[in-house]
């Protein structure tokens, strides 16, 4: 448990409140050559070949697609190590040395703002699939996806709720850069000929509201609004964010774009905007280190491939010995926990969480009803859990488990401490 003295809204306060750390010239990178969802791979480089910052190295390769792999520096390839991902998965990873010279590829050029206007949907998917643009909150979703819709899209919604513990790169993103923000969504509007767009953010968050409001200013040709939503969990959950937002309820398991709704997170709007603008692939991103068991919690601007170790070295290290930490990629509501520090920032890893261990007695369930009380897509993770014990494929199903969002609710409210959020994902795994 946390200690009354140092509550979590504090330390989310903490790196909320201090200027954004750059530490963008790491000695090596690390490229991730694999994934959940792309188990091969092909390369385009050698071992002591010379690469700039943009250049396609290869390629992940999927059951149904393949994904650029861009270099994130400029420097000379060094090999294939292993690397613990944004999954806590050790996967394969291309080591580059940093030359420091942060040259980039000539296929790196800024379009002019005329030329982007003039430019089809076709235009704009076809650069964000190249560029390998996904959801940055996490999800890591296909954006090009997303943007090939061809239902009518009346409002985009961008989400900049943060709505996990201890996280704040996104806050950190809108108050350095919100420039980027508007234009990337001015961008996906034109995309899908949207006429609205709404920026999400809590409606606690003053200081940050004071920032969009004021850029708002500057475009005043667009239907934009800044929508103030409730400071509840899992209010980051995108139909709940529709629904406050906009007023919209979508129904789980249906696609918000049927209801005339897009919606992306703030960063992935962020490198929307870097690819269109400036063909730019995703090489740096916002990222929190925070937790009570590391000694100065910030956010920090990195390069992806960044060691994450070489980063809490950054934040002054570990309170404690290792071996008494819990270290957690993502939030602690929805992260995953690694089974060490030997891992790299990816294009998704929006925090890196270290938090001292604490054990828990599991105890038998009570049948209290917490879970089902508190869970936001109306499921019972109990009954679920209940029937993946008995292996019963047909109960899970009929039980709507693959209505689970995962947020971790039905453990944190548990009064016999079970971890219902792993029954339940099992359950999702066991029906496909």
């Amino acid at each position: 448990m946390i200690s009354k003295a140092k509550r979590v809204s504090d330390y989310k306060q903490l790196t909320k409140q201090l200027p954004s750390v750059r530490y963008v010239d790491p000695e090596f990178v690390y490229l991730t050559l694999m994934n959940n969802r792309c188990t091969d791979y092909t390369l385009e480089v050698e071992e002591g070949d010379s690469v700039k910052v943009g250049e396609i190295l290869g390629e992940k390769c999927g059951s149904f697609f393949e994904t650029p792999v861009y270099s994130t520096v400029s420097g000379t390839v060094e090999g294939v190590v292993k690397k613990l991902d944004q999954n806590g998965l050790e996967v394969d990873c291309l080591k580059i040395r940093n030359n420091f010279k942060d040259e980039t590829h000539e296929s790196i050029t800024d379009r002019p703002d005329a030329f982007i206007k003039a430019m089809s949907k076709e235009d704009i998917v076809d650069i964000v699939k190249e560029k390998a643009l996904v959801g940055l909150g996490g999800a890591a979703f296909p954006s090009y996806i997303k943007l090939n819709t061809d239902e009518a899209i009346h409002t985009v919604v961008i989400n900049a709720v943060e709505c996990e513990p201890y996280l704040s790169s996104d806050y950190r993103l809108i108050m350095d850069q919100p420039e980027q923000i508007f234009k990337g969504l001015i961008y996906i509007m034109q995309t899908v000929s949207a006429p609205k767009g709404v920026i999400a953010v809590k409606k606690t968050k003053k200081a940050l509201i004071e920032v969009l409001e004021r850029e708002c200013e500057r475009y005043k040709d667009y239907d934009i609004k800044i929508a103030k939503v409730k400071d509840y969990y899992p209010q980051g959950w995108e139909n709940a964010t529709f629904k406050e937002a906009v007023g919209i309820k979508v129904p789980v398991g249906e696609l918000p774009m049927k209801y005339g709704l897009l919606g992306f997170n703030v960063s992935t709007c962020a490198s929307i905007y870097e690819a269109i603008k400036h063909n730019m692939p995703i090489t740096k991103r916002y990222l929190t280190i925070n937790g009570d068991a590391v000694n100065f919690p910030q956010d920090i601007r990195v390069r992806v491939g960044t060691s994450i170790r070489e980063l809490i070295k950054l934040c002054d290290g570990y309170k404690e010995d290792i071996n008494k930490l819990e270290v957690i990629i993502g939030g602690p509501m929805m992260g995953v926990a690694l089974p060490s520090d030997d891992a790299i920032v990816t294009e998704t890893t929006t925090s890196v969480l270290i938090l001292k261990s604490t054990e828990y007695k599991e105890e038998p369930c009570v049948r209290c009803g917490s879970c089902v009380y508190s869970c936001p897509v109306d499921i019972t993770p109990v009954s679920i859990m209940n029937a993946v014990k008995r292996n019963d494929k047909k109960s899970v199903e009929l039980l709507e488990a693959n209505k689970c969002i995962e947020c971790g609710l039905c453990a944190y409210v548990c009064t016999s401490k079970i971890h219902v959020t792993d029954y339940v994902r099992k359950g999702k795994n066991l029906i496909g």
